[in-house]
Order: C-alpha cells, then structure tokens, then sequence
C-alpha cells in the first residue's frame, strides 16, 4: 500500500500533514482526559479528616489526582478491608490496627511509613465552668463528671483503647467504667461534649483545637498510654500507579506544613 503522499501533488501535502496530526490529536485527547480524571481511594482514620481533606486538596492541585477519602475508625476501616472492599491507601490512627492489616495481608508491609503522632486530652464544653485539671496519678475522672457521662471513643477504637489504657495507669478506671458513654469513633466522642450531652470526653488534641465548642482542660502524660502514631500504607490489592505518587506527597514539606498546622507532629524527615 502506497504511502498517502507517494506521487501526491505539491499543493495536496498540507492536506495530508493536516489530516495526520488531527488524528494524533483525537487519539490524545482521551488520554488527557484520562490522566485528567485519574482518582485513588483513601480509607483514613476519623481524626484525620480536616488536615487530610487539605492535604488532597494540595495533592490533587498539584497533580490532577482526585482523592476519594472514606474516614471512619480504623478498626473498622481494617475489617472492610478483610471483608473485600477496595481501597488504595490505609491510614490508621495507630500501629495496632496496622498490624492487624499487615497479618492478614491487606496491605503491602514495605510501603508502611509511621506518619504522624497526637496526643490524648481531656476536653469539656466551651462554657463549662471545669477548669484545668493536672491528670496524674489518683486523677478521679469519675468525681469530675460529676453526674453526668463521659465520652470516649469504643473499646476497639484506637482513641477508645488510648483512653482506657490511660485511666487504668493511672488508676481511674475502674470508676469511670459505669459514667463511659461509648461513641463510634472519635469525632462522635467530640461531638457529645460539644452538644452538652457529658460534661467531659477524652479525644485527641488536634481534633479538639479545631471544634470551637469545646475546650482542652487538661492532657494526660504521654507515659500513661502507648505513642499515639498514624501508619501510613498502600493496599495489597492496589495497582493504582497514583499511589506512589501520593505516599511521596504524605512526606513531602508541603504535607509536613499542614498537618502541623493542625497540631498533629511529623514522625519522619520529609523528602523533596
């Protein structure tokens, strides 16, 4: 087959030349398009919400990667996991529900980075009449609620477990059990307080700087409960190639200048 410019007229080259480049430009169109709609799903623990939600913003303006967040407890986020749901990221809001991903091979173990770190507070309403409270040894968290409930996250709840292991160190468990008024996760534990449903609850810092309804009468010592630390890692099922590109962007300056903007501390040294 001939060539469409063999033995073609002068005159008739910069039709053909015109022809073939609009077929190259039809032909990347789509592709555009498609890089341009490129997206990856984050299942990210319920503390992490307002920072991450301004991380991917940054990350999709400056990549065109949309970030389709779902946020809920950990706990929960790893057993939709295990029960076949698919996410290209998980992003807990501590080492045990990670663990338990990494056990049951739902994630890659060599993508895994130990990203942020929190700390544990114990909150009231905004116009409570509690003031601070020095949490230590013999702390009656009991006595300070008073008649009223306290809020904390589930028993299976990353914040939950914090919580419990502090008061059982510092020997306030066991008054407290019959006041614990147990929330989904830790953002419903906020929101009890907030509302005056319990005059106390026990969350994480960064989650109640930003609720202006509530304020932190006291933060219990970090030896009290376990570090409190956010794994990061891709999915074991994942093959999205925008993840990389994502988990580079969660260390980068940009990321570390957000999240400490909403109080969370930056575990590891960013990278360009």
């Amino acid at each position: 087959m001939l060539c469409p410019e063999a033995g073609a007229r002068p005159h008739m080259l910069w039709f053909f030349r015109l022809v073939a480049a609009a077929a190259l430009v039809a032909i990347a169109l789509p592709l555009t398009a498609f890089a341009q709609g490129a997206s990856l799903t984050v299942y990210a623990a319920a503390s992490t919400k307002n920072a991450l939600d301004d991380a991917d913003a940054a990350f999709t303006k400056a990549t065109g990667i949309n970030v389709v967040v779902v946020y809920a407890a950990s706990s929960a986020l790893a057993e939709s996991l295990e029960r076949g749901a698919h996410a290209d990221v998980l992003i807990s809001a501590d080492l045990k529900w990670m663990d338990y991903a990494a056990d049951h091979k739902l994630i890659q173990p060599n993508t895994q980075i130990n990203l942020l770190g929190n700390r544990l507070v114990l909150i009231a309403a905004k116009d409570s009449k509690i003031d601070w409270v020095d949490i230590g040894k013999g702390f009656d968290i009991a006595k300070l609620a008073d008649r009223g409930g306290i809020a904390i996250a589930g028993a299976d709840v990353p914040a939950g477990i914090y919580a419990k292991a502090a008061l059982e160190s510092l020997g306030a468990w066991a008054a407290a059990k019959p006041k614990l008024v147990m929330a989904a996760n830790v953002l419903r534990a906020l929101a009890l307080v907030a509302r005056n449903e319990t005059p106390v609850g026990i969350v994480y810092e960064t989650d109640a700087k930003i609720e202006p309804l509530v304020k932190i009468i006291g933060i219990f010592p970090d030896g009290s409960h376990d570090p409190i630390i956010y794994p990061v890692a891709a999915t074991a099922v994942t093959k999205n190639p925008a993840v990389t590109r994502y988990l580079d962007f969660l260390r980068s300056p940009s990321a570390k200048a957000i999240f400490e903007r909403y109080g969370f501390s930056y575990l590891i040294k960013p990278t360009s």
